[in-house]
């Protein structure tokens, strides 16, 4: 095999060079490997990357060149157009790539691989994205599951394929350089606006800051974290989604790596929880695969009837952090600023949405996808349809998350709505999630002039609650 022959390794969603199966395969054969980043918004369509993802991957694309010694090709186009063309530009003796699930790319990646067979190439995909591939997991009627635990303490832990092992980085990688890709700046992924400066601070893309995230971690935060992961103002969250979903670093390590700590008794109980919350991801891509439909559709379809609300301005109120509930604003500012959100306080930002306001989910739905940096097909639709009670064992219709209580009970000296709301600092505890309450020399002392500085609650919780609870009633169920 010559120079002239390359494999290509198609990088997508697994930005890095340990425990990359597509690269270890390719680099198996002997041949110089062709590195290649196609961003394909076409064939994307309406789930192209938002904003926020897109400044995380131009800077995660900026990292793997790095580690590529310069030698990452990227393109833009259809990648059925292009990956084809590539491999008879090169003559190349073979393409390798890391398995999607999104149905969007399912559907195009069948069809490359169907013609890149046909046209004589050694065309293989390999799993380094998923502990549990969906086609592989079945409750024993053959039917999927609908629920998380069966699905991941009996499809997965007791009746699939355990976690395959890590491999290892290739030694050495021979690459074959090409110079007639683009410059990362052409993809036009940063916009003009430096919007995104405090992420840059916030966040560390790359194979080595996710490498970094996760003996942080384990080193400091999974001691704590079945009961520590409920508080936003603690670091006991492993906040490896971004790095999960773009391949920085694969499950397969975070998942090995933390069961090699269960030996130490203290700390089993937080790792089992932490494995289960790994499910969890495995669970809304295991959705996805089976209803493709779920970015969009109601799974239980009662709710195709439901009477959602339509208000612009209650809408903007919640997504610029303006609803006079301090905890929820507090959530969609570190949303806006940072491009996370703790994961307990998605759940009180979206239980406010679709239930305090009776706001549609796919307005939630879309505002996440264009400012998580975190932003995933199968987690963002799945957990959305969760909160609505409209999803695969979602939760129940008349759990609807007191914003006030939930501040006192996972915020309770209030330093992270003071850090995200500072026009509330000197609030006293006793007030901080429920300013409204407070005496007028309360506010005063405290600088606090509601509807001026700060806005007054834009729904009352008693009042909605209760709408909500009759609506919810309302639904009269769909025979499926």
């Amino acid at each position: 095999m010559s120079d002239a022959e390359p494999a290509i390794v198609w990088f997508r969603q697994d930005l890095r060079l340990f425990d990359n199966p597509a690269l270890s395969g390719a680099a198996n054969t002997g041949a110089p490997i062709l590195p290649v980043y196609v961003l394909d918004d076409a064939s994307a369509g309406e789930w192209a990357m938002g904003a926020a993802s897109r400044w995380w991957l131009h800077e995660s694309l900026k990292s793997l060149n790095k580690d590529l010694d310069g030698g990452l090709h990227l393109l833009q186009g259809k990648a059925d157009v292009l990956i084809p063309q590539l491999a008879g530009k090169v003559n190349a003796s073979g393409i390798y790539w890391n398995r999607c699930y999104e149905p969007w790319a399912i559907a195009r990646d069948t069809i490359i691989k169907q013609q890149l067979i046909a046209d004589g190439y050694d065309a293989q995909s390999f799993n380094g994205s998923l502990l549990f591939e969906p086609p592989f997991i079945s409750k024993a009627d053959g039917t999927p599951y609908k629920v998380f635990t069966p699905f991941y303490r009996k499809g997965c832990l007791a009746g699939g394929p355990a976690p395959r092992q890590v491999v290892d980085k290739p030694k050495k990688l021979r690459l074959h350089k090409l110079e007639t890709g683009i410059e990362l700046a052409t993809l036009g992924l940063l916009p003009g606006i430096h919007w995104y400066d405090e992420m840059a601070h916030t966040w560390s893309p790359g194979e080595r800051g996710a490498q970094a995230r996760l003996d942080t971690f384990l080193e400091q935060g999974i001691q704590n974290y079945k009961s520590g992961r409920d508080r936003p103002d603690q670091e006991f969250v492993s906040r490896l989604s971004p790095h999960l979903h773009f391949g920085e670093i694969s499950p397969h390590q975070v998942w090995h790596d933390a069961k090699a700590l269960e030996g130490d008794s203290t700390i089993a109980t937080d790792i089992d929880h932490f494995l289960s919350e790994l499910g969890w991801r495995e669970f809304s891509h295991y959705l996805l695969y089976h209803w493709p439909e779920l970015p969009r559709d109601n799974l239980q379809k009662k709710f195709d009837q439901f009477p959602w609300r339509d208000d612009a301005k209650a809408l903007t109120a919640w997504q610029r952090g303006q609803t006079g509930y301090p905890i929820v604003d507090a959530g969609m500012r570190e949303l806006w600023r940072t491009g996370y959100m703790h994961n307990r306080v998605r759940m009180i930002v979206g239980s406010f949405l679709v239930k305090n306001l009776l706001l549609h989910w796919h307005h939630g739905e879309d505002w996440f996808w264009d400012t998580l940096v975190d932003a995933d097909l199968a987690n963002n639709s799945a957990s959305w349809q969760w909160i609505a009670g409209c999803g695969a064992d979602a939760a129940p219709y008349f759990r609807i998350f007191n914003p006030v209580t939930q501040g006192q009970k996972f915020d309770p000296d209030g330093a992270y709505v003071r850090r995200y709301v500072p026009e509330l600092a000197e609030l006293p505890n006793k007030y901080l999630h429920n300013p409204w309450e407070a005496p007028a020399d309360v506010l005063r002392d405290a600088g606090v002039r509601l509807d001026d500085n700060y806005p007054a609650p834009i729904v009352d919780l008693k009042a909605s609650r209760e709408r909500a609870l009759a609506v919810f009633k309302s639904l009269t169920p769909v025979a499926t």
